[in-house]
C-alpha cells in the first residue's frame, strides 16, 4: 500500500504543470515557449578593431595576461630560433595573435568547455600561435634574440597594391579612376 501511495504521488507530481517561470527545456540551457531568451554574452571584437580608451583597456588586460601568465609559463628561452620583444605591444600582428590566443584561453578555461577544454586550447591554439609569433622569420625576428641584447625594430610591411595607390591618387586629384583597359 505504501509503495502504491508513493507511485501515486510521483504520478501526480509528473502530471502537474511546471512552475510558471520554468522552461521545460531549462536543463538544456534553452528558453521556454514565449519566454524571454537568455541574455547573450557580449561578442568579443578583435583588438585591432577597437579604438581609443576601449583599445587601451583591452591592451592593458592583455598585457597583464601575457606578463603574469603566458610568459612565465610558455615564454621559454629567447634565442634566434625563438625571438621575443619587450615592446611587443607595438607589433600589431603580435598583439592580434596574442589577443586571439587570450580570448580562446578564456573560452576554453570556462567550466562549460568540459574537462578537455584546456587540452583543446593547447592543441588547437597555443602551439600554432606561439610558432607564428616566435618564428625565426616571424614578426619579432628583428627584435631580441638574446636576453643580453634587448632590441626592438618594426619590420616594414609590403607596400599597398597598385589599385589602392591609384584610388588614393585619384581621390587626391578629385577624379575618378579611369576605366580598365580592354585587350
Amino acid at each position: 500500500m505504501e509503495q502504491s501511495a508513493q507511485q501515486a504521488q510521483q504520478l501526480d507530481h509528473l502530471a502537474s504543470a511546471p512552475p510558471p517561470n520554468e522552461s521545460p527545456f531549462a536543463a538544456f540551457g534553452m528558453p521556454g515557449f514565449g519566454g524571454p531568451a537568455p541574455a547573450a554574452p557580449p561578442e568579443p571584437r578583435p583588438i585591432l578593431e577597437l579604438d581609443g580608451e576601449e583599445r587601451e583597456d583591452e591592451l592593458d588586460a592583455l598585457s597583464d595576461w601575457v606578463d603574469d601568465f603566458f610568459l612565465p609559463v610558455y615564454g621559454a628561452e629567447v634565442t634566434t630560433a625563438a625571438p621575443w620583444c619587450l615592446q611587443w605591444q607595438e607589433h600589431d600582428d603580435v598583439v592580434a595573435w596574442l589577443h586571439a590566443l587570450w580570448l580562446a584561453y578564456q573560452q576554453h578555461k570556462d567550466p562549460e568547455s568540459g574537462l578537455s577544454g584546456l587540452f583543446v586550447w593547447h592543441r588547437d591554439f597555443l602551439t600554432h600561435a606561439v610558432a607564428a609569433i616566435r618564428a625565426p622569420g616571424g614578426p619579432l625576428s628583428a627584435c631580441m634574440t638574446s636576453p643580453e641584447r634587448p632590441a626592438h625594430r618594426l619590420l616594414p610591411g609590403p607596400p599597398p597594391s597598385i589599385r589602392t595607390e591609384a584610388a588614393s591618387a585619384a581621390e587626391a586629384v578629385g577624379t575618378t579612376e579611369p576605366d580598365e583597359p580592354t585587350s
